[in-house]
């Protein structure tokens, strides 16, 4: 065997076991941030409309990093510094049990099919009976701009759910 091969084969030998090693991290991280899923969704939902909020929902696919940078930089701290009724769901998910707001048991693959919310990651604002009343937040365009544009679907959503008409942010830049 000549030297550029067995190079090559050595390259590959000690990537595959390395990278994976060095993924680990990543993985425990991962589980770290992530959101709880909510067994029952009219429960969630409940538990939010009580306190005048709406439920907030992430559609998430496991190993997406636009994902991660949403629950660990934007609802995970929301959730624990302002009281945010953020859940998520794995829309890969075709197997944990979930309550769906008309009382039958279902998926979270099957959920978000039919809120046609298959991109990742989506952000879903919604009221007591499971109705979107703020625009959902699709994607991750712009980290810079994120935060504004999560404050200002929050605002809207709360607008509606206090019976106000929905339209811009006040602009105040208040943290969620």
């Amino acid at each position: 065997m000549n030297q550029l091969p067995r190079r090559h084969f050595t390259a590959a030998l000690v990537g595959g076991l390395v990278l994976p090693g060095l993924a680990i991290p990543t993985l425990a991280f991962a589980k770290d941030t992530a959101l709880p899923v909510p067994e029952s969704l009219p429960a969630a939902a409940k538990v939010a409309a009580a306190k005048k909020e709406p439920l907030v929902l992430l559609v998430s696919l496991p190993g997406c990093p636009y994902c991660e940078v949403v629950r660990r930089n934007y609802l995970l701290p929301a959730r624990n510094e302002a009281g945010l009724h953020a859940w998520q769901l794995n829309i890969t998910d075709r197997s944990t049990p979930l309550i769906g707001f008309d009382g039958k048991a279902t998926t979270a693959a099957v959920q978000i099919a039919t809120w046609k919310a298959g991109f990742t990651p989506t952000v879903l604002f919604l009221d007591s009976l499971g109705q979107e009343v703020a625009e959902r937040l699709v994607g991750l365009a712009s980290v810079d701009f994120y935060g504004a544009y999560l404050d200002e679907r929050l605002a809207n959503a709360r607008k509606a759910l206090a019976g106000s008409p929905v339209g811009s942010s006040t602009g105040t830049g208040r943290k969620v």
